[in-house]
């Protein structure tokens, strides 16, 4: 199954054993709501739950899951990774792409030298920044349309203008 993680559990919510979620989408919703959502923990283990309900409330969502039913059954799980199905996930607009599907691409400009590629992603809040390693350097791209000419999905290779500085 394809897992997308959409936030980080925090803490135990009321005595129920819901959870308070850091959510990791820039919207407040999902596609459709998913039967199973999986925690994965630190080393990499995934545990499937059915779910009970998930509510959006700006940065933060609450999920009450089968099976984790008190605060105590929560707590264990502070700091683990939520995730849910791909098809879950709100359908993208043309020329949007998940973070998961750039990091590793490989990054050439528009006369074709490799520059690396996207090892890492961050927010600046008006736009992203690709991080671009490669033998020679480090690059931080914008990820604007002066920059980013064309991203190649199947392929997995970005092109790229650099502008003055860059």
């Amino acid at each position: 199954m394809d897992w997308f993680e959409i936030g980080t559990v925090l803490k135990p919510r009321g005595l129920k054993g819901q959870m308070r979620c850091i959510s990791h989408l820039e919207s407040n919703s999902l596609g459709k709501v998913p039967e199973k959502i999986c925690i994965r923990t630190p080393g990499g283990k995934d545990d499937s739950y059915r779910l009970r309900e998930i509510t959006f409330a700006g940065k933060f969502f609450f999920l009450s899951l089968e099976g984790i039913d008190s605060p105590e059954s929560v707590r264990p799980l502070a700091g683990n990774g939520v995730l849910v199905t791909v098809d879950a996930l709100v359908p993208l607009e043309e020329g949007e792409y998940y973070w998961r599907d750039v990091i590793g691409m490989e990054v050439v400009t528009e006369a074709g030298e490799s520059l690396g590629e996207v090892k890492e992603i961050f927010s600046t809040g008006s736009h992203d920044v690709y991080v671009c390693r490669g033998k020679a350097r480090e690059i931080l791209l914008p990820a604007i349309a002066d920059v980013v000419l064309q991203i190649d999905l199947p392929e997995k290779r970005m092109v790229v203008r650099l502008l003055a500085g860059l």
